[in-house]
């Protein structure tokens, strides 16, 4: 029953273009404000020399923190994972098996890196800084202001780890490097679809979800893509995105300020909080409503 509900869903492909330029992009792309796969965009040598031995060699026993879960769909909602230190020349190599011999939880946990900054509370990821000996290999597409460069955050995903739908407050290039990503978007005008908390989505299970718990999802158009090695996608703020990967793979999202810098809360190093008028603005809303808990029960809901 599930399926044949979700046979009504609208479902799109996400626009392919290929050998963009900064003038393309700029002129034909970015003033859409639409999801696009770009082909042939020039990564570096990165895309041919990043296998699992040389980003072990060049990454070295510098200690990470990753997310470690017993099943391949994380939850950040509910938090079916933990957060565990490992040299990150070990975190490769457990990232890229199917079984471990070392473990935590079981020997099909999943893994997954999401770089961080040195101060972790201050300071966003920067390849440059976190990963210098890597970072020489990949080249940041020039799609944007120097000026406006926000993070560059190193993902690393075990096969079939699927990560939660969430949207991001700044426009995002995410570059898959290495292995095959299906990547599922939403627009903002299907927010009301896509029961929220925060910035995520409750609904984990996009492919057959519980629609008698979520009866409104099937509502919400999704446009779907699958990233190669070597292929950027253009993920738009506020665009809600889902990410699974169909192989062991490494990719590179790189996050840039388009609105005026005073709009982002200086004590974000994620960028994913809400611009400062709009926290402001839910904050006066939420007192607003508040007030309305002076009355009985049938005026307040009839206000």
């Amino acid at each position: 029953m599930r399926l044949l509900e979700m046979d009504c869903q609208e479902k799109l492909e996400v626009p392919v273009y290929t050998d963009v330029d900064r003038e393309t992009f700029l002129r034909d792309i970015y003033p859409l404000r639409r999801p696009v796969v770009l082909k042939r965009v020039p990564l570096g040598p990165c895309v041919r020399a990043w296998t699992v031995s040389y980003l072990a060699e060049k990454g070295g026993d510098r200690e990470v923190k990753v997310h470690v879960s017993p099943e391949p769909r994380m939850d950040f909602l509910h938090k079916n994972f933990v957060y565990r230190t490992l040299p990150f020349d070990k975190f490769i190599q457990r990232a890229a098996e199917a079984k471990h011999s070392d473990f935590f939880i079981s020997q099909d946990e999943s893994y997954y890196l999401r770089s961080l900054g040195e101060d972790v509370r201050k300071e966003p990821a920067d390849l440059k800084k976190q990963f210098p000996e890597l970072a020489e290999d990949f080249y940041i597409p020039q799609f944007f202001e120097p000026e406006q460069f926000f993070s560059s955050v190193f993902r690393i995903s075990s096969p079939g780890l699927q990560l939660w739908t969430h949207y991001d407050v700044m426009d995002n290039l995410l570059a898959q490097v290495t292995g095959r990503k299906r990547v599922v978007l939403y627009s903002p005008k299907d927010a009301l679809h896509l029961y929220l908390t925060g910035d995520k989505s409750e609904v984990l299970d996009i492919d057959t979800p519980d629609l008698q718990r979520y009866p409104e999802f099937v509502k919400a158009c999704r446009y779907e893509c699958v990233l190669e090695a070597g292929d950027l996608l253009f993920i738009p703020a506020l665009w809600f995105h889902n990410t699974l990967a169909l192989q062991f793979g490494v990719g590179v999202n790189v996050f840039w300020k388009h609105l005026p810098p005073e709009s982002y809360d200086k004590k974000d190093p994620y960028g994913n909080k809400d611009p400062v008028a709009a926290t402001r603005a839910l904050q006066a809303l939420e007192r607003t409503l508040g007030i309305l808990e002076e009355l009985p029960p049938e005026y307040r809901d009839f206000y």
